[in-house]
């Protein structure tokens, strides 16, 4: 499973041995610099119980190893609203 932008993540020690204690990461980047085969850069936030972010992070991890808790949510639909005209007058100068 590759991460996408606004994914929240639990981080394990399946996904690196450097998260003896796991933590959840919204993810706000996925690198595609070269790394070993399955690793991943990522960049993002590191978030609280409450979900608030404290603390911004670049992890290398196991793509295997990560667990989705949500996903980012899709982008709405652009829905084009009527313009009003625009009511153009003279302007008086000097």
């Amino acid at each position: 499973m590759l991460p996408r932008s606004g994914d929240v993540l639990h981080v394990t020690r399946a996904a690196s041995v450097q998260f003896l204690r796991p933590i959840m990461f919204r993810v706000i980047r996925v690198h595609d610099w070269p790394t070993y085969e399955g690793w991943v850069w990522l960049d993002g936030y590191e978030l609280n119980a409450a979900g608030d972010a404290v603390n911004q992070r670049s992890i290398f991890v196991q793509a295997a190893g990560l667990r989705q808790l949500r996903t980012a949510s899709q982008p709405r639909q652009h829905t084009a609203r009527p313009r009003r005209p625009v009511v153009r007058t003279a302007v008086r100068v000097g």
